[in-house]
């Protein structure tokens, strides 16, 4: 089936502001400031010596608070095109496409995401800090073929085997990029149990990969507005988040809170780097899960997270022209691999040999009314 210009412009979308939503990020993680003003010790240095950003939980609380203002766009949009008192059955012809959808559903199906969407967090941050980042690059590309594997399973969803093929080569692409950066980063520092951060890594691709199916299953079934399903688990995460903050500030590991949320403010207050950092993360953050969730609804979960891994290829560029990087050759045969991948997958680049181009089209109709028949 070939792709609307709407949803080329989401896949665009997804990429762009995934990329300033990695960027920003990591430049608040580079920013140095001082923190908390009452001179608390942690791990032998006073917060008010300047120190680097490192608040994860807290900037999960800011993803949170950017998928949130979807919400607010959607409840400001139906105001404006429909009225406090409009009936869904009569506007649907004439509204923006954003809104189009059923406005009568459960909210909580969307916790189920959430907390998938918390746990997937969690586990990638602690697995990054116990192996390389390179490693942690290598293994979330395993999120595609999990995705593929859950909506095969959950979703009764056909998946043709020219798109196995393109998942394939997108693992092989990324493994190229990880195993570039092992062998030429000479980077051997900050890894104090490759094996169980590598795992932890992994798991976490298990559970990115059930909130994809859950949303697509929701979002298609309940035949739900993008804008109000990212806008709901953005609330649902700032409670869960929130709650989880408390305990987090007086739990000790090496000295130090987990996630000393006053410093990290604090810090934010002092260095406009790290506030920019922040607050960029979180703008980009609504759209970039807007896109996401759109991809979801219009295409397929699979799909949304192949398009989610080019990303890569424009942070990379990035952090290389800026230094934040060394420029590795062998990283970008890692990308064309990625990129043919991508391009199998979704149809561009046909392999003749293959069997099921023709009645793909046909199939994903029929997989999508039976996700719908079965609400």
């Amino acid at each position: 089936m070939a792709w609307t210009g709407y949803q080329f412009f989401l896949a665009g979308l997804l990429v762009f502001t995934g990329s300033i939503n990695t960027l920003a990020t990591k430049w608040a993680d580079r920013g140095v400031a001082p923190g908390r003003p009452d001179g608390v010790m942690r791990n032998g240095t006073s917060t008010l010596t300047p120190h680097t950003f490192q608040h994860a939980f807290l900037q999960a609380l800011g993803m949170f608070i950017g998928e949130f203002t979807c919400l607010v766009v959607f409840k400001l949009l139906l105001w404006r095109y429909v009225g406090w008192n409009g009936r869904e059955d009569e506007d649907q012809d004439t509204i923006p496409s954003v809104l189009r959808g059923s406005r009568t559903f459960n909210p909580l199906i969307f916790l189920p995401p959430t907390l998938c969407d918390m746990i997937g967090t969690t586990t990638m941050y602690v697995g990054l800090t116990l192996t390389f980042a390179s490693s942690a690059q290598m293994f979330r590309g395993a999120v595609i073929l999990f995705t593929g594997l859950f909506s095969m399973i959950f979703l009764k969803r056909q998946v043709r085997l020219f798109q196995w093929i393109g998942i394939l080569f997108v693992l092989v692409g990324l493994a190229i990029v990880g195993a570039a950066d092992i062998v030429y980063g000479g980077n051997t520092s900050g890894a104090p149990n490759v094996f169980l951060g590598d795992v932890l890594i992994v798991c976490a691709q298990v559970v990115t990969a059930t909130q994809m199916v859950l949303e697509e299953k929701f979002v298609v079934g309940s035949n739900v507005p993008p804008l109000q399903a990212v806008g709901w688990e953005g609330l649902f995460g700032i409670l869960c988040m929130g709650m989880l903050l408390i305990p987090l500030n007086f739990i000790h590991y090496h000295g130090a809170p987990i996630e000393d949320s006053i410093d990290g403010l604090y810090q934010m207050y002092n260095s406009p780097q790290i506030a920019g950092g922040f607050f960029g993360t979180v703008l980009s953050i609504s759209f970039f899960n807007f896109a996401g969730v759109s991809i979801t609804k219009e295409i397929s979960a699979t799909t949304r997270m192949v398009l989610d891994s080019v990303r890569i290829i424009v942070i990379w560029s990035f952090t290389v022209l800026f230094k934040w990087q060394s420029f590795i050759p062998l990283t970008l045969a890692g990308f064309f691999v990625l990129v043919l991948g991508m391009k199998i997958y979704n149809r561009i680049i046909k392999i003749p040999c293959l069997p099921g181009y023709e009645s793909t089209e046909s199939a994903e109709i029929q997989e999508r009314r039976l996700i719908e028949d079965e609400d």
